[in-house]
């Protein structure tokens, strides 16, 4: 069984989730225009170039879906630190492992439940 995590080791671990979270939120602004509707102009763009243009509108799009995805996870986290919740493992209430929470900070389960 692992123990519980500090005060202080939750408040190294809630900065970097803070710090992911303003990281991930700079990025998914500066993407925006990546994940604009390609425009369907075959004078300027042609058909190659039009499919290029889409598939990386697509895998812009994927990135986003994943950003947003990880700051949910991230928020929630967040507000389990706020709820003294932050820690314990939402499916048996075990302390999750340190070690596990320096790898993912946001992770919500301890590792048994987790596989």
């Amino acid at each position: 069984m692992a123990e519980e995590v500090s005060a202080a080791q939750i408040e190294a671990l809630n900065r970097r989730l803070l710090n992911r979270q303003a990281e991930l939120k700079a990025l998914d602004r500066e993407a925006a225009s990546w994940r604009d509707t390609v425009e369907l102009d075959q004078q300027s763009v042609g058909r190659l170039s039009r499919m290029d243009a889409m598939q990386q509108q697509e895998m812009a799009q994927a990135d986003a879906r994943r950003r947003t995805s990880d700051i949910a996870r991230i928020e929630m986290a967040l507000n389990r630190i706020t709820q003294g919740e932050y820690g314990w493992c939402a499916a048996c209430g075990e302390p999750i492992a340190y070690k596990r929470l320096e790898i993912d900070p946001a992770a919500a389960l301890c590792i048994g439940c987790a596989a």
